[in-house]
């Protein structure tokens, strides 16, 4: 048997079955699985782990989670695993099986653990917009098909499926070479890519460069890994994020945006990647409202449409705000020529007076010091002259914050 245990996590009062299951397939493996029981219901069941032992890990103890009100034990029992979790020291994986709301009650558990660390989610629930339950995190999710209650011919090969999954990733674990080079994280969209595949280009021999996909999650996990101190600077080429949280589209950032930049004060240079284009999916699902506005299908399930002058107006100020909170070293870089491949002169998105209300309510905002900077450039965002700045400037704060912080009285 391995080391180190799977906890295999579920609630054993309507899902017992399943998890022994799981439990006889991880020991078939040569893996040692440990159940651990989520029930929110105070009953006696038989696992290894007690939702009672669970529950005691609540910093309002257990009678918080065994309320009775079903909405607010499930919302409690998600904090106590979170803090039971957190605590333990031998986890080779974690497995979980749940409808919605048992997926609801082990996300945020899931969540809050170590990248890397293999973490898989049965779920009812994850044919949908797994957005909250996989957040910024590495969970990965698999389909149960049928709902889960009892087992069955389909049920068996998919958790059976699932147990090998996870057996793969505990004895096979992944080792990464030391890297010297300190990380950095880069935003991107297919309509930013020239411009940061440029920077990457230009800056791998100094950075080891990580780039993340702007869907909302992307900048949460990018941000998560500045917070969690693996990344020590941003090059934000793409704020696209930042349209959806503004005109309701489906890959929106939350209010916490650029909230790793202020808390953790490294280096940022920041640009206008993707703040022409809100993201929605089908044409189809575009509210009625928006049915006036300027669109491109960009495939099958998404469509963009073209941001207006009060959005982007809007987008300048609550990026300005976020910036002014920021006390590291800041440098925001603004294209004259253009926000993404399809806001240039000829294509669908050009619209200089919108790019224009942007810049105007971010200069009129951002309260500008020696270290916190707007810059603007006759080029648009994927010309290499633009993408030679970005990388230019980033460069040189980051030699710049990390000289100070050497010559700084310990």
């Amino acid at each position: 048997m391995t080391a180190h245990p799977v906890y295999i996590l579920g609630t054993c009062d309507t899902k017992h079955a399943e998890l022994v299951y799981i439990r006889q397939c991880l020991h078939a493996r040569g893996i040692t699985g440990l159940i651990v029981d989520v029930s929110t219901r105070g009953a006696q069941t038989q696992a290894d782990i007690s939702a009672r032992t669970v529950a005691a890990f609540h910093p309002d103890g257990e009678s918080t989670v065994f309320r009775g009100e079903r909405g607010q034990s499930i919302a409690a029992m998600a904090v106590a695993l979170r803090h039971y979790l957190l605590a333990r020291t031998d986890m080779g994986g974690v497995i979980a099986i749940g409808g919605s709301g048992g997926t609801a009650l082990v996300s945020p558990a899931l969540q809050a653990l170590p990248l890397g660390l293999p973490k898989l989610a049965v779920s009812t629930v994850a044919s949908g917009n797994t957005a909250p339950y996989v957040g910024g995190s590495d969970i990965a999710m698999l389909y149960s098909v049928t709902d889960m209650e009892g087992l069955n011919r389909l049920s068996r090969v998919i958790l059976c499926n699932a147990a090998n999954a996870m057996a793969g990733m505990v004895q096979a674990p992944c080792t990464v070479p030391p890297d010297p080079r300190p990380a950095i994280g880069l935003t991107m969209f297919g309509v930013t890519t020239p411009c940061v595949d440029h920077i990457v280009h230009d800056l791998s021999r100094l950075f080891a460069c990580l780039v993340f996909h702007a869907t909302g999650t992307g900048g949460r996990a990018m941000e998560r890994l500045a917070d969690d101190g693996v990344i020590r600077g941003f090059i934000d080429v793409t704020l696209t994020e930042f349209c959806d949280l503004v005109a309701g589209g489906i890959f929106p950032c939350d209010t916490d945006r650029l909230g790793a930049v202020i808390r953790t004060q490294h280096p940022y240079v920041g640009s206008c990647g993707g703040l022409d284009m809100v993201n929605f999916g089908a044409r189809a699902t575009v509210p009625e409202r928006y049915r006036n506005r300027v669109f491109v299908e960009h495939n099958p399930q998404i469509t963009l449409m073209r941001t207006s002058p009060a959005e982007c107006r809007a987008m300048g100020h609550m990026i300005g705000h976020q910036l002014n909170r920021c006390e590291g070293e800041v440098r925001f870089l603004y294209p004259e020529g253009g926000f993404s491949i399809l806001d240039r002169p000829g294509a669908p998105f050009h619209d200089p007076v919108a790019d224009e209300a942007f810049y105007a309510a971010l200069s009129e905002t951002l309260d500008q010091t020696p270290r916190r900077r707007l810059i603007r450039l006759p080029h648009a965002l994927n010309d290499p002259a633009f993408a030679d700045a970005l990388a230019h400037e980033f460069s040189r704060i980051f030699m710049k914050d990390t000289d100070n912080a050497q010559h700084s009285p310990q």
